[in-house]
């Protein structure tokens, strides 16, 4: 039997494509992530709460970063939504990103690494700016558990000087980070690009980014959402806090509230996806876990890839879970450009 609302939903998103000179258009922070594995031991040692991200400024984070010295250490361009366009390219998506970073080593190591993605930036058309470009130290324990600390650097005043107005035009989504939300300045940049893109009738997607953002800046990011979103990404915990409540089947009613679509994490369970009629359970790829650094970011990149290049959300879904799975495999918050088509591939059969 033909499925024709997938037929329809593919139709739609192929002549978007068509429409659009970019598939998503992302917004976010600029973070170079320094990676290091470290002890359960090692995080109480540095009074670092593990499993979530917390903000320092530059001699805390350098003080952590001595206590490690003489560990081997990974370096790549990053930031949550960062990791997301990049994947999107990886799959071979058209995209876009918009961040802040400063006129020094690192700052100049993430533009190149941004263009060597496949990634146009606003930072190709801008010069860069006076002081220090954001740092995130990731320290991943051995049961595959992230701890972040992050320094924001310039990426902390990032504004609506950094859009690209005529690139979020010309975008079928534009993809906000939840992260931004800590700051003002961020926060109304991000406000400002949903408004731009909804006034060009293209769509706006955010992803709440991180079980602290919704536990101390709720309200910040109901703004940020303002009257819903056409896509909302979450993990389970972030979903339940959100909705204030410990069941999930009522956290995916109160997400409806929020968004028109979304999709919510659930670790080794998969993931289920609301497609704005019906609800997809997409299940999990059993696999064993080295490093969980940007899972999310990897699937939430696989969807919007599916979406907007015809897949439809049931394979957009079997796209993600595929693509973090195999992140989590190793240390690192991305794929090798081959590793993302190979797995594309697989899952279009």
């Amino acid at each position: 039997m033909v499925d024709y609302t997938a037929a329809r939903l593919s139709l739609i998103s192929l002549f978007e494509k068509t429409m659009a000179r970019y598939d998503v258009y992302g917004l976010g922070n600029a973070l170079l992530d320094i990676e290091c594995e470290v002890t359960p031991e090692t995080l109480t040692e540095l009074g670092i709460d593990k499993g979530v991200m917390t903000l320092l400024d530059e001699e805390a984070q350098n003080k952590i970063l001595a206590h490690l010295s003489g560990q081997t250490t990974k370096r790549s361009s990053g930031g949550s939504a960062a990791n997301t366009i990049i994947g999107v390219s990886q799959f071979g998506g058209k995209s876009y990103y918009s961040c802040k970073v400063a006129d020094d080593e690192s700052g100049k190591f993430y533009l190149k690494d941004m263009v060597d993605c496949g990634v146009d930036t606003n930072l190709q058309n801008q010069s860069l700016g006076e002081g220090i470009t954001g740092k995130c130290l990731v320290l991943v324990t051995p049961d595959a558990d992230r701890t972040m600390s992050t320094f924001l650097g310039i990426s902390a005043t990032l504004a609506e000087p950094e859009l690209d107005k005529a690139a979020i035009a010309d975008s079928t989504y534009t993809y906000i980070e939840g992260y931004l939300v800590t700051g003002e300045s961020g926060k109304a940049a991000a406000i400002k690009a949903r408004e731009l893109a909804q006034a060009a009738g293209q769509k706006v997607a955010l992803t709440l980014a991180d079980l602290n953002m919704v536990k101390f800046f709720k309200d910040g990011l109901l703004e940020m959402i303002g009257d819903g979103v056409d896509l909302l990404f979450a993990n389970e915990s972030e979903a339940l806090e959100m909705a204030g409540t410990e069941d999930f089947d009522t956290a995916f009613e109160h997400l409806k509230t929020l968004a028109k679509t979304f999709a919510v994490t659930r670790g080794p369970q998969g993931s289920v996806i609301f497609d704005g009629e019906k609800r997809i359970e997409i299940a999990g790829v059993p696999v064993k876990a080295v490093d969980t650094v940007g899972a999310g970011d990897m699937y939430a990149g696989a969807v919007l890839y599916g979406i907007t290049n015809g897949l439809g959300w049931e394979t957009a879904g079997k796209l993600g879970s595929a693509a973090s799975a195999k992140l989590v495999t190793s240390l690192g918050a991305r794929l090798q450009t081959e590793q993302s088509q190979a797995i594309l591939a697989q899952v279009k059969g």
